[in-house]
């Protein structure tokens, strides 16, 4: 395993969760800006997209039914662990 590749990885689903997050709070304050609703969606499409691929490669980010499926063996106790990175 990659430990670099899984920390960009992680790195680059971090920033667009943070992306996703700004919008959302933008939004709150702005419901009707087109736009920002547009550049939402991208984004929450874009960090699917990072998670899903993520998960695939190096197991799943959260557990109890939020995160991906797991392969054999039981990946979310196999390290390094997402906070770790």
């Amino acid at each position: 395993m990659d430990c670099e590749e899984q920390r960009e990885k992680l790195k680059k689903i971090q920033e667009m969760e943070f992306v996703a997050t700004e919008l959302n709070l933008y939004l709150n304050t702005h419901p009707c800006d087109t736009d920002a609703i547009n550049d939402y969606n991208c984004a929450v499409q874009a960090l699917r997209k990072l998670i899903r691929e993520y998960e695939e490669e190096f197991g799943p980010l959260m557990n109890f039914g939020m995160g991906g499926f797991s392969r054999e063996p039981w990946q979310w106790a196999q390290g390094p662990w997402p906070w770790e990175m």
